[in-house]
């Protein structure tokens, strides 16, 4: 009778940790795509249009010694276009004030210098303060936080985080390229 109580106690313990994990925000968001926010230029963002794609969220800022990685994730964008795959920039002024622009500054800035045709959207606060956007809230459940700029999460195609890489791994790194693929195949 024992092993039958002890039995349930872990399927019960087991749920609960289910649930939770689903749940990992505390305000009922079990999906990336579920979220909604806006665009650089201002206007809505509903991130549920890319559900069924695989997403790469970058953490993005225009003055930091990682930002020639927009070279490599507009390289990603393009090499990857036919396949359900996006680069999501988010940009950031978070680490060391290295987005002080305006959207119409970041714009031109990614625009001009790296030709970046990937989906920008409004500024973030990606730090675990009051100001923090849902997004990152959202994506820090996952227990990974940026530590500086260029962090990158995969989000699978029902908008599950599936690896976290920080800011010195490059677009063209192996183990990302590798998360990215094993996503698109599931």
């Amino acid at each position: 009778m024992k092993s039958i109580w002890a039995l349930a106690a872990v399927t019960l313990i087991a749920l609960v940790a289910l649930a939770t994990a689903q749940d990992k925000t505390g305000d009922g968001v079990k999906s990336f795509y579920e979220m909604k926010t806006s665009y650089l230029d201002g206007k809505p963002a509903d991130l549920g249009a890319f559900k069924g794609k695989v997403v790469l969220v970058v953490n993005v800022a225009s003055k930091c010694g990682f930002t020639p990685q927009y070279e490599g994730l507009e390289k990603l964008q393009k090499d990857m276009a036919g396949k359900p795959f996006s680069v999501l920039g988010f940009p950031s002024n978070d680490f060391g004030g290295q987005e002080p622009g305006t959207p119409e500054e970041i714009a031109t800035f990614c625009e001009r210098t790296y030709h970046v045709t990937f989906p920008m959207f409004s500024k973030v606060v990606t730090k675990a303060t009051p100001e923090q956007s849902p997004i990152y809230k959202f994506l820090g459940a996952s227990g990974n936080l940026p530590q500086w700029n260029f962090s990158k999460y995969v989000v699978d195609k029902q908008g599950h985080i599936v690896a976290f890489f920080p800011s010195k791994i490059k677009p063209d790194a192996p183990e990302l390229q590798a998360a990215i693929e094993k996503a698109l195949q599931q």
